[in-house]
């Protein structure tokens, strides 16, 4: 059968065209596409600048949709859901980002820190955990170790916390070591309280070691040794710290006191808790030298009038010194007075973190409003 050529003539002009024509049709629809996801994105960006969040997250799901294959606005979408407390929808977003096989390394970690934040904010600190390790040996190593670090603070895993830190400290960006010696201080108190002396010794000369002008080490150490009926030791560990730790004096005065009189260095003990009153008074290192001059047989009490001499706004003193006092009716106007005065007087006893303005009873090396350490001064609210 013979070939018409005619009808090939006749057929690739028409080929042509219709190609021709589709090109232009893909093209035209690829034009809009690409106009709509940039004004969606300019919109929501413009909603943002003027701090209408829910409009731009609408803007910024449209352009996700209309480009689901721009990282970017995954990206800003899933910030946006973290900011307005909408972890569900953040983390969703940000697992889609990771499920994706064409994310390159870089963005994969970015995902990856993005989730992490989104299970922080969410408070569920397990999951947060789990994402936070991954980021080992990323750009965002340093950042994750010290969001690890505070979460394991935050749930008391001291181990995990101590390993977090030397990691940090091995960084070099910063030192770590006044805070590892916290961590083996509140792992020796765990096996002190386990009823494990030994283990509990080892903690706190290694933290001693790591932190030697640090005072908790050896207050820990020293109430160790008095429970354990050590006193010698206990005077010679506390003597020892209130040369380097002067200033903490007021925190360890009662375990000097009960040291020193346990082994019989009252007198020593007299003249450094005496020094120290006279270069900055206060009424903890006051009533630990009174005790001992109590012992002795003399009678401290006027030591309270003398402390008002100094701090005439001491509601602490005064309250004390009114305890032994008999006045007249006695039995009828003491008590309500002395109820009034202690009640006035026991704001005055707290401490106060000098970062947060938590205040407590009792003095803590960890604050437990703002999770910092070392933020108590080692004085009284009355003695600021």
């Amino acid at each position: 059968m013979d070939f018409d050529l005619s009808w090939l003539l006749l057929g690739l002009p028409l080929a042509f065209v219709l190609g021709w024509l589709a090109s232009r049709l893909d093209l035209r629809q690829l034009r809009f596409e690409n106009r709509q996801a940039p004004k969606a994105y300019f919109r929501g960006l413009n909603f943002l600048l003027n701090e209408q969040q829910d409009q731009a997250i609408d803007a910024f799901i449209e352009a996700v949709q209309n480009d689901p294959d721009t990282q970017e606005l995954h990206f800003a979408l899933g910030n946006l859901f973290r900011r307005r407390g909408e972890y569900q929808r953040a983390v969703r977003v940000h697992e889609h980002l990771l499920s994706r096989a064409d994310l390159n390394r870089a963005d994969r970690d970015r995902a990856q820190h993005a989730l992490a934040q989104d299970f922080l904010s969410a408070g569920l600190l397990d999951r947060a955990e789990t994402a936070l390790q991954k980021l080992e040996g990323t750009r965002y190593e340093n950042e994750a170790r010290l969001a690890l670090l505070a979460i394991y603070e935050r749930s008391r895993e001291w181990a995990q916390a101590e390993a977090v830190a030397t990691k940090l400290d091995a960084s070099d960006q910063a030192s770590y070591a006044a805070r590892r010696a916290h961590h083996l201080c509140e792992q020796a108190a765990e096996h002190s309280a386990r009823g494990d002396a030994d283990a509990a010794l080892r903690l706190l000369q290694q933290a001693a070691q790591l932190a030697p002008d640090a005072p908790r080490p050896a207050i820990d150490t020293a109430a160790l040794q008095l429970r354990q009926g050590r006193s010698i030791e206990a005077w010679t560990t506390l003597s020892g710290l209130s040369r380097t730790a002067p200033l903490a004096l007021p925190l360890y005065a009662a375990a000097l006191q009960q040291a020193a009189q346990a082994a019989g260095e009252q007198a020593a003990a007299a003249d450094l808790l005496r020094a120290r009153y006279e270069a900055e008074p206060s009424i903890d290192v006051l009533e630990a030298l009174m005790a001992l001059e109590a012992a002795g047989g003399d009678a401290p009490r006027d030591r309270y009038l003398e402390h008002l001499a100094r701090q005439p706004g001491s509601l602490l003193a005064a309250s004390r010194w009114l305890a032994g006092e008999t006045l007249r009716d006695d039995a009828r106007t003491h008590p309500p007075v002395q109820r009034a005065l202690d009640q006035v007087a026991r704001p005055q006893m707290r401490y106060r973190c000098a970062a947060c303005g938590f205040e407590a009873h009792q003095y803590f090396w960890h604050c437990p409003g703002c999770q910092a350490w070392d933020s108590y001064p080692p004085r009284r609210v009355e003695e600021l």
